[in-house]
């Protein structure tokens, strides 16, 4: 019945079909998206701690090496800092990859089923933010927030074991001799080998603390 009371005529009807039809359509399209997308970034996620197991499983390698005997050098745990650095860098960058498509699931989950249980009245238009994702698909984080975030999460940790794993090979397992031999590569002197060490450290530990005062990223954040 429309307004007046008379019957629908067969286009109103047809239209009014047309119009359930497409939106149900619509309503299983999205469904089906976001299953999808939930399944790219759940594989994403896992390329992730693979990098982060394969980082641990090394440096365990290393420092046990490192430490089986006095006369294995020191500086193969110096090998493993550039290694763990090497992993943060890749990681960093599929952690790039990871948030595109974990932004699509947030978007999904905040604009849309959040606001199917209760509605707000400033919600933003997502389906134009989505189509232009779709559309025009690009990183949205910079490589300086993806190492610093990776950095503080996971990488830190790691490499703050290696340096006190360093300073314990150097030092406490050859008492008999004085730090600066036992830290010496190759003829290059152990006070510049524990500079270049310190200055390398600081650097880190002063990137990963600015990092924290500036933008963070979390793992559902917008």
């Amino acid at each position: 019945m429309v307004e007046d009371g008379s019957e629908p005529s067969a286009a109103q009807t047809d239209a009014d079909s047309r119009r359930i039809d497409k939106e149900e359509a619509m309503a299983s399209l999205t469904g089906n998206f976001y299953r999808g997308e939930v399944e790219r970034t759940a594989s994403w996620r896992g390329r992730l701690d693979q990098t982060t197991n394969w980082a641990v499983v090394v440096v365990g390698a290393i420092l046990t090496w490192a430490f089986s005997s006095g006369d294995n050098p020191h500086y193969v745990i110096l090998i493993g800092v550039f290694g763990v650095s090497a992993f943060l860098v890749m990681e960093a960058t599929r952690y790039r990859e990871y948030d595109v498509w974990r932004n699509r699931v947030r978007i999904l989950q905040t604009d849309l089923y959040a606001e199917m249980y209760a509605p707000s009245p400033d919600a933003a238009d997502w389906q134009t933010r989505l189509a232009q994702d779709l559309r025009n698909p690009e990183f949205h984080l910079t490589m300086r927030e993806a190492l610093t975030h990776r950095l503080r999460r996971s990488y830190l940790a790691l490499l703050l074991i290696l340096l006190a794993a360093w300073v314990a090979r150097v030092t406490v397992f050859q008492p008999s001799q004085p730090w600066t031999e036992t830290a010496s590569i190759l003829g290059v002197s152990g006070v510049i080998v524990a500079t270049a060490v310190g200055l390398f450290y600081a650097v880190v530990v002063l990137v990963a603390a600015v990092s924290v005062r500036g933008e963070t990223v979390m793992e559902f954040q917008e």
